[in-house]
């Protein structure tokens, strides 16, 4: 048993010892921690755990060994039955946008794109709705939201399965899809935890003369660690999560399935986490080691547990218990922590078996190559789609970021003749499964394990075709990005007399890769310059995996630029909804869209000829990335963060601050009992601020007011001069005034102090400032939180 006492001194020793090479802004140093602490049942879980036991007390030793070593099966991830006890084993189900090995399943938008909604209760529902797909479909286990990668640099390849680089905004997210999930009673599996910001050798590889080079290592230091990328899974971990997954990535020179210090150290006793933490597939390098670090399940383990070559895990597990290189204890933990959660959420008690269908879709293995033998006997081919297709439409729309709209081009206002053009208007041509990048057809979600096989789309030529019929419209298209950009001969009318030209353009993404440019694809500048050329209303829409440089935003023809992201499958019904005002654009940029690709400046790191050690990233940028970069180096910008139009106007006023905490504010936060998230007085809300935000155009529409906090000049230095802290998304009629209150807690207004390892409320004023964007601010106020 681990004694409190034990960690008392074990963090004083870190915060003693560590805080010299954290503070010499030394990088690639994580200070071990052990033992792993054992689980408790924090959070009410406590029942849940005393079920836990009592299975664990009927498991043998090799029983056990399984119990947290994967197998092959009908799922991407499986834990195999132990039919005595009456447990069918677990499925692991790839999301996080969809149970992406599956038919009869929807399709919904892409985590980035519910970010760009700003809208708490869809990003919930969301979540609700996809795990019921997963529920109906047997998955016990969905392995998202992904709340890493963040972002840093704006050309990783999975930007799009996140949220956001803002920790604030990204955490919200994280926690309103965790909530809505295990609402469901479906795990959660929040990943990739942490530093897993680019793709490229994000696993170790071999070099033609056989030497292994190493996987790309994550330098980061710790205030870092903990203000910006740690800053969404504290969240999750609050939010009940069930499992944490870790990431292929090194992370200070460690690799992330096996580094004591972020996974025994701040996730398991800061954050109080009292669930599994699973490998990425493959990501596990050792047994005991990654045993001891803090690892509970490995993934996708192994083919036979008899076997002590094909897994790390498995048999070994019990040849280190019997020779006493491993505790048993250790073992039980794993255990509990992973069979916890599965009480928790009832998942004992008549839960859907694993969909027959499931096994033909999945690519890992085949019926003949299981050892062991999964409940299969239920219907097959279900479909799990009920009427989620509305929430998928209503997302797409309201996550739409208006971006520009010159002299009221949009919404459109029944156009009699109608230009279509662009490859990424059009139905697909390759297939309904995105295993690469196509020419032909519109893009509506990314590739690899986050992507989802679609039962249909709803591409955007054919939603303008179905409502142009009801205006009696004509709408004239051309599909292939080089004839229109070199040949428009064709449509009558002619291009200059079209009412309106709709260009759809397209930007993949997917994991495996990083992108090597920001422009669209397929040539799609010189599209947008040709059409504009001749057509003096022309309006673009993007459908890309993340930030585009728009060099067309400029151009006088260019009259409104919509960015879509990656809707779903109805994608087209979302994008006409926008663009003829039945749905009126409230969605915000989650990102910074800059003037130039070469302003930003973090790239990914790409070596040719490295040696076994060479691949290092250090994070020197530390907190400022994105739009607290762009603010520090006072670096204008194109479409700012939070930035978004709409076909009304808004003001806010009457910003008050109201002292909660009443003046008896410390510097350090009392100690109390860890709860999950970490000690609960981070999270008391010590200020409130209010405002009152007005309609004041003529349509209805939702504002989104946001917060933003500037620290003192106390703060170590590199800090950003502000940060989100807040938000809201309020729907108003025409004259309309809504009152919004932002809570802000203990730590959001605090720094993490390297020294004390605490988070710290810096002496001096702060800065509040409210707006419609980090650079539209409306309101400021200051404050003094230790006056």
């Amino acid at each position: 048993m681990v004694t409190s006492s034990y960690w008392v001194v074990s963090l004083a020793l870190l915060a003693c010892g560590a805080a010299a090479q954290w503070q010499s802004g030394s990088y690639g140093y994580s200070p071990p921690v052990y033992p792993s602490p054992n689980t408790t049942g924090l959070g009410g879980w406590q029942s849940a755990l005393a079920k836990a036991d009592a299975f664990l007390s009927q498991l043998t030793l090799d029983e056990k060994a399984q119990m947290v070593t994967g197998t092959l099966g009908p799922c991407t991830g499986n834990i195999p039955p132990i039919p005595r006890l009456g447990f069918n084993g677990l499925c692991l189900q790839d999301g996080p946008l969809a149970i992406r090995q599956a038919d009869f399943a929807s399709v919904f938008p892409a985590g980035l794109t519910a970010a760009a909604s700003w809208d708490r209760g869809l990003i919930y529902q969301r979540g609700v709705e996809v795990a019921e797909e997963f529920k109906g479909k047997g998955a016990h286990v969905m392995l998202g939201p992904v709340s890493g990668p963040m972002g840093r640099s704006a050309y990783g390849g999975r930007n799009w399965e996140g949220f956001s680089p803002d920790p604030y905004l990204n955490g919200v997210a994280t926690e309103r899809t965790i909530k809505g999930i295990q609402s469901v009673g479906v795990q959660a599996c929040v990943k990739h935890y942490i530093g897993n910001e680019q793709e490229t050798q994000r696993n170790p590889s071999i070099s033609s003369d056989g030497q292994t080079i190493e996987a790309v290592s994550s330098n980061i230091d710790d205030r870092t660690i903990h203000e910006l990328y740690s800053w969404p899974f504290a969240d999750a971990v609050r939010a009940g999560v069930s499992s944490v997954m870790c990431s292929y990535n090194r992370l200070n020179q460690s690799y992330a399935c096996q580094n004591s210090y972020t996974l025994n150290g701040i996730l398991k006793t800061e954050f109080g986490f009292q669930g599994y933490v699973v490998s990425d597939w493959g990501a596990t390098h050792s047994g005991v080691a990654a045993i001891e670090a803090g690892l509970d399940m490995d993934m996708p383990g192994s083919i036979d547990f008899t076997s002590t070559t094909s897994s790390f895990f498995g048999q070994n597990i019990t040849i280190a218990v019997e020779n006493g290189t491993l505790a048993e204890e250790r073992v039980d933990d794993m255990i509990r922590r992973v069979m916890t959660p599965y009480f928790y959420l009832n998942q004992d008690q008549g839960f859907p078996t694993v969909d027959p269908s499931s096994m033909y879709l999945n690519g890992f293995s085949s019926e003949s190559e299981w050892v062991y033998q999964f409940d299969l006997n239920g219907t097959s081919n279900r479909d799990v789609r009920a009427n989620h297709a509305a929430l998928i439409r209503e997302l797409g729309a309201s996550a739409t970021v208006l971006l520009k709209n010159t002299n009221g081009a949009l919404p459109l206002k029944a156009p009699k003749y109608i230009g279509v053009f662009g490859n990424d208007a059009g139905d697909l041509t390759n297939s309904l499964y995105f295993v690469g990048q196509y020419e032909y057809g519109t893009l509506p979600v990314g590739g690899g394990s986050g992507t989802g096989r679609f039962s249909y789309v709803v591409p955007p030529l054919d939603a303008i075709k179905a409502r142009a019929k009801k205006d009696g419209a004509l709408v004239q298209y051309i599909l292939n990005n080089t004839m229109a950009s070199t040949d428009l001969s064709t449509l009558y009318p002619p291009a200059q007399e079209l009412d309106v030209c709709l260009v759809f353009l397209k930007t993949w993404a997917s994991e495996s890769y990083d992108r090597s440019s920001l422009e669209v694809d397929w040539d799609g500048n010189a599209l947008v310059e040709a059409i504009a050329a001749n057509c003096n209303n022309t309006i673009v829409v993007t459908h890309s995996g993340g930030i585009n440089v728009l060099p067309f935003a400029t151009h006088p023809n260019v009259t409104a630029i919509l960015a879509a992201h990656y809707p779903g499958e109805e994608s087209g019904n979302s994008i006409v909804d926008v663009l003829y005002g039945d749905v009126n654009p409230s969605g915000r940029l989650p990102y910074t869209i800059a003037l130039n690709e070469s302003d930003y400046t973090i790239p990914i790191l790409n070596l040719t000829n490295p040696g076994p050690n060479d691949w290092q990233v250090d994070f020197t940028e530390s907190l400022l990335i994105d739009y607290r970069y762009f603010d520090y180096a006072n670096k204008s910008v194109l479409y700012e963060f939070g930035y978004g139009l709409s076909y009304t106007t808004f003001s806010l006023a009457g910003m008050s601050i109201e002292d909660v905490a009443g003046g008896r504010l410390s510097e350090l936060p009392p100690a109390q009992a860890v709860v999950p998230g970490g000690n609960p007085a981070l999270f008391e809300t010590v200020l409130k601020v209010t405002a009152h935000v007005r309609n004041t155009g003529g349509v209805a529409d939702a504002a989104v007011p946001q917060l933003y906090v500037g620290m003192p000049s106390s703060v170590p230095p590199r800090t950003p001069p502000k940060q989100l802290r807040g938000f809201d998304k309020v729907p108003l009629v025409p004259g309309e005034v809504g009152k919004v209150v932002f809570e802000l807690t203990r730590r959001d207004v605090s720094y993490w102090d390297v020294e004390a390892q605490q988070w710290r409320i810096p002496e001096g004023t702060f800065t509040l400032s409210l707006g419609f964007s980090s650079r539209d601010i409306r309101q400021s106020a200051t404050f003094c939180a230790l006056c």
